[in-house]
């Protein structure tokens, strides 16, 4: 043993001659374990991972500085598109007083913000009326995700800091 003699004939496998691709072993059993690549699926939003970062960001960084909970909703508003954006705000249950929700239909090429009892207060119809301005040039030029956080930190701009308590 001490020599590093073969004490024992492994079994034949029936796989001698063969040569294996890259990232393939015989085990002791004589099966052939094969190390493959894993690649996740691609996301199949319009979005790519490091633009879903931006807006994550973006949206964290405009309710921490303001106090107000931001959503962005991206998709069909229905027919009634006010009312389908105002119906989506509904959702947001407790928070939907101090709520901003940004609903973009591209298909529509609308764009509702949609403001609670409290962010109505300290986001006048005026900013968040620019802001949309703003998004909707940037639009225009296919840059989705650049339009939705310019308009965010314009929102946020608007609001001001979050009050103190």
């Amino acid at each position: 043993m001490a020599t590093g003699e073969v004490t024992q004939e492994s079994k034949s496998t029936g796989l001698e001659g063969t040569e294996l691709q890259p990232g393939a072993a015989v085990t002791a059993s004589g099966r052939v374990s094969v190390a493959q690549m894993y690649e996740p699926p691609a996301p199949s939003g319009p979005f790519s991972t490091a633009q879903l970062a931006r807006l994550d960001e973006a949206l964290t960084l405009a309710s921490r500085e303001s106090g107000l909970e931001f959503s962005i909703y991206l998709g069909e508003l229905g027919e009634d598109t006010r009312a389908g954006a105002e119906s989506l705000h509904d959702t947001l249950g407790e928070l939907a007083d101090r709520a901003v929700l940004i609903a973009v239909s591209p298909g529509q090429r609308v764009v509702e913000v949609v403001t609670g009892a409290e962010a109505m207060r300290r986001l006048p119809d005026r900013g968040a009326k620019l802001a949309v301005m703003s998004m909707v040039a940037s639009f225009k030029e296919g840059d989705l995700v650049g339009g939705l956080v310019s308009g965010l930190r314009m929102m946020t701009d608007q609001a001001g800091p979050a009050p103190k308590r």
